[in-house]
C-alpha cells in the first residue's frame, strides 16, 4: 500500500503542470492606470494560462516611469525573473526629465499593446462636443485645463497635437499631469480640470455610465466598440495612439531573455490575453525580437521630434 501511496504522489506531481519561472513585474506608476492594468493583467493571464505560477505586481510610481526604470535597471540586473512595463509615455518621460536611465539599460522583450487617447468631460461640463473645448482652447488656451497623465507623455504629446491642430500655440496649453490614472479620473470626475485625456480603457466604464461624456477618440476611424466621433471628424487632423511594452532587466544572458521573451509570446499567443484584449479595448500590437528592437528606436526617434515640435524637449 505504502509503494502503491507513493507511486500515486510521483505521479500526481509529474502531472503538475511545469511552471517556467515566478516574476515581480514593476508597474512604475501608481494604481489604476494603464501600466498597472497592463501588469495585472499579465500577472491574471500567465496564472491563469500556466505560463507562470507565481507573479507579483510592484508598483513603483513617479516621473513618467522613470524613477521605477531607474530602479529596476540598478536593482534588478542580471536577473531574469524580473520584469517591467513601459511604452509611449515612458519614452517621452525619458526625454522631458533628461533621465539618465533610458531604454538602452534595460532589455526589451515585446510591444504588447496598442490604446487610443479619449478626451472625456464630466457629465455636467457645458462643453457638450469637442468642437466646444476647442472654441474655448482658441479664445483663451490657458482657460482649458486638462487632466492627464505623465509631463511628456503620450495624453500630454496629443493635447499638443490637439492645440497645434486647433492653431493654438501648443506651449501655451494648460496640462495638469496625474502620476496615476486613479488620481486623474478622480479630478476629472470632481471638474478639478476642464477635461481629461487618457486611453479609452481607463475611462469606459464612467462613459458607459453617463458619469463621463466621451468628445472624441484619437483613431483614424470610429471604433466599433466605442461610441464617440475621432478628433479627425471634429476637424482635427490628429491620430494617436499608446503603445505598452514590457522590457526584462540588462545583464541577461541570450538563454535568460530566449526563456523570457518565449513566455511572453505564449502570453500574447494565449486565449485568456486575448480575451483580456477585448474586454480592456486593447489593440493586439504584438511584436518581438529584432522587428521590435528597430521599431523601439524609430519610435524613440519620432517622440523626440514631437516633443521638440510642441515644446516640450528643447
Amino acid at each position: 500500500m505504502k509503494k502503491l501511496f507513493l507511486a500515486s504522489l510521483i505521479a500526481g506531481a509529474m502531472s503538475l503542470p511545469a511552471f517556467a519561472a515566478d516574476y515581480t513585474i514593476i508597474a512604475p506608476a501608481n494604481p489604476g492606470g494603464g501600466w498597472d492594468q497592463t501588469a495585472r493583467s499579465i500577472q491574471t493571464v500567465m496564472q491563469q494560462e500556466g505560463i507562470s505560477g507565481n507573479v507579483q505586481v510592484q508598483n513603483v510610481p513617479g516621473a513618467g516611469g522613470t524613477i521605477g526604470l531607474a530602479q529596476f535597471a540598478s536593482q534588478a540586473a542580471g536577473n531574469p525573473n524580473s520584469l517591467i512595463v513601459g511604452g509611449y509615455v515612458m519614452v517621452g518621460a525619458i526625454l522631458t526629465n533628461k533621465s539618465p536611465v533610458t531604454l538602452k539599460d534595460v532589455t526589451p522583450i515585446a510591444r504588447l499593446t496598442g490604446e487610443y487617447e479619449a478626451i472625456v468631460v464630466p457629465a455636467s461640463s457645458p462643453f457638450q462636443t469637442m468642437g466646444d473645448l476647442v472654441e474655448a482652447l482658441k479664445k483663451d488656451p490657458g482657460s482649458v485645463s486638462w487632466g492627464g497623465g505623465s509631463a511628456g507623455g503620450t495624453d500630454h504629446i496629443a493635447v499638443g497635437l490637439i492645440a497645434k491642430a486647433a492653431g493654438v500655440d501648443p506651449t501655451k496649453i494648460n496640462y495638469i499631469a496625474f502620476s496615476g490614472g486613479g488620481e486623474a479620473l478622480a479630478a476629472i470626475l470632481g471638474s478639478q480640470v476642464s477635461a481629461g485625456i487618457s486611453g479609452y480603457g481607463e475611462f469606459e466604464s464612467q462613459v458607459k455610465s453617463g458619469t463621463l461624456r466621451l468628445l472624441a477618440i484619437s483613431s483614424a476611424e470610429r471604433l466599433a466598440n466605442v461610441d464617440g466621433p475621432t478628433l479627425k471628424e471634429s476637424g482635427l487632423d490628429v491620430v494617436v495612439e499608446n503603445w505598452r511594452m514590457i522590457a526584462a532587466a540588462p545583464g541577461l544572458t541570450d538563454e535568460q531573455k530566449a526563456a523570457v521573451s518565449a513566455d511572453i509570446e505564449k502570453l500574447a499567443k494565449s486565449a485568456g490575453w486575448q480575451e483580456t484584449l477585448k474586454t480592456k479595448g486593447w489593440q493586439d500590437t504584438y511584436l518581438a525580437g529584432a522587428a521590435f528592437d528597430e521599431q523601439l528606436a524609430k519610435d524613440v526617434a519620432a517622440t523626440e521630434t514631437v516633443l521638440k515640435d510642441i515644446g516640450l524637449v528643447k
